[in-house]
């Protein structure tokens, strides 16, 4: 058996599941499937992966990147998330700078914004 061709569930802690559900549903375009027992919200992501969406109302986002999505055109999704309320964070440290909400890192490129419970996610294209 190896992990390396298998599917993955992605968890995601979040205070509330329906403010979530919403974001994650209406802002970002994700496939909801449903809730499980324990109330989490679950998507369906490329390639039989899952995002389950827990109900954790104490829980505090990490301060890293929790989630990347790997695009095809940054700035094309960029405008379509913007469309649809999404907000980037902008960036001016010694270390990382974007331009148009947009950082150089070697051969990719990359767009941050945040979930209604301030998980930091990301949009990654390889250039």
């Amino acid at each position: 058996m190896s992990l390396t061709h298998r599917a993955v569930a992605m968890m995601m802690p979040v205070t509330d599941v329906d403010r979530s559900r919403t974001f994650y549903s209406e802002s970002l375009g994700l496939d909801y499937t449903g809730t499980n027992d324990e109330g989490s919200a679950i998507y369906a992501l490329e390639g039989d992966s899952t995002l389950v969406l827990l109900p954790r109302p104490d829980s505090t986002p990490s301060e890293s990147t929790a989630m990347s999505f790997e695009v095809d055109d940054i700035h094309a999704e960029i405008g379509e998330l913007e469309g649809r309320g999404v907000v980037f964070e902008d960036y001016d440290l010694p270390d990382l700078k974007t331009v148009d909400h947009v950082c150089v890192l070697g051969s990719e490129k990359a767009a941050w914004f945040k979930d209604p419970d301030g998980n930091v996610l990301c949009l990654h294209q390889e250039t």
